[in-house]
């Protein structure tokens, strides 16, 4: 294996002019500099990122601190973990995955502490978000994938949720469909202020009301079983039912066989539309979701890039985006069924 000895035997320098090279702590002229970077490159050589933070005071990692034991990495959430990896690999860092608690201040301290990482990304966010505080009151410097209700000095890039139901319903609305239903997450969830389980909510009740159409939406656990006893229940009790809303992956497969088993076939009788969702579930299903497909890219890569420009000093003011999703029409929605 390469070593640093390797590079500046090759390059003729000595071992802490490799070391200047590769840390920036001292100056030495760009000639040498590219000289060295060439043979690093030659030899395959890549300098360990621990070592480099010894001299640097920098590890070049950051951590994507989400809850995994909480709500699991499905494929929605590995989409924005990937895109958020390579957006740093593109910018020179590392990112690692790391669990910690919405509520465990202790072990988010911690790791500020550790020195291991340059600053973290938050990922779901809640709206009264212990997290931003306490990295606030530690100046540790971090973005989110998401916000909180106070927004002041936090840079961010989430969804709009707002814009997102908006389209959703306009869109079926366009086919036709005036009782439309909405699946959320768990009523916990939306106790516990997790953010976009509120806004959705908040969204798709304010855009029923302006229009004088009834508010017809449930709450539903994260599982396949749930789905299905959540949408027997909701068809029963609202049979003029149309097209169902739904933000929750993971209980599309129930809700689905709860509209098959009544002898109904998607979308020729009943329209679903998936918000948040990414392509490669909405393809597993049959047939296809139409989806609200997440910015999983575009806003992992923005909240990457904010956190790496307030390391870097370049950032000369607070960046909060919001970015809707794209309907991408498949085979689970259609015209409303005739009466």
């Amino acid at each position: 294996m390469t070593t640093i000895h390797d590079v500046a035997r090759q390059a003729k320098v000595s071992l802490s002019t490799v070391s200047y090279a590769i840390n920036g702590t001292r100056p030495i002229s760009e000639k040498t500099r590219q000289r060295i970077l060439q043979v690093m490159k030659e030899l395959g050589y890549r300098p360990h990122a621990l070592a480099r933070g010894l001299a640097s005071r920098r590890s070049r990692i950051l951590a994507l601190v989400f809850p995994t034991f909480e709500r699991g990495l499905g494929i929605t959430e590995l989409d924005f973990f990937t895109s958020a990896a390579d957006a740093a690999r593109q910018n020179g860092y590392h990112l690692i995955l790391w669990s910690v608690d919405v509520h465990d201040s202790k072990e988010l301290m911690e790791l500020a502490h550790l020195g291991l990482v340059d600053g973290v990304i938050l990922m779901e966010v809640h709206l009264n978000d212990e997290r931003v505080a306490l990295l606030h009151q530690l100046d540790f410097p971090f973005s989110m994938m998401g916000r909180p209700w106070q927004e002041e000095n936090t840079n961010y890039a989430d969804i709009d949720f707002e814009q997102t139901i908006r389209d959703t319903l306009n869109y079926l609305s366009s086919l036709g469909h005036t009782h439309v239903g909405f699946i959320n997450q768990s009523q916990e969830a939306y106790e516990n202020g997790y953010g976009p389980v509120v806004r959705a909510q908040n969204a798709f009740m304010s855009a029923r009301q302006e229009l004088g159409l009834p508010v017809l939406s449930r709450f539903c656990d994260r599982d396949t079983q749930a789905g299905y006893k959540v949408c027997q229940e909701f068809l029963d009790t609202n049979p003029e039912l149309t097209a169902l809303i739904v933000m929750n992956d993971r209980v599309i497969p129930g809700v689905m066989r709860a509209i098959t088993d009544r002898g109904w076939h998607i979308p020729a009788d009943f329209s679903l539309v998936s918000i948040v969702s990414s392509e490669r579930m909405a393809e597993m299903m049959i047939p296809p979701l139409t989806t609200m497909d997440p910015p999983s890219t575009d806003m992992a890569k923005l909240a990457v890039e904010l956190l790496i420009e307030k390391l870097e000093d370049r950032q000369r003011e607070v960046s909060r985006v919001l970015l809707p999703c794209k309907l991408v029409v498949r085979g689970s929605s259609g015209p409303t069924r005739k009466t």
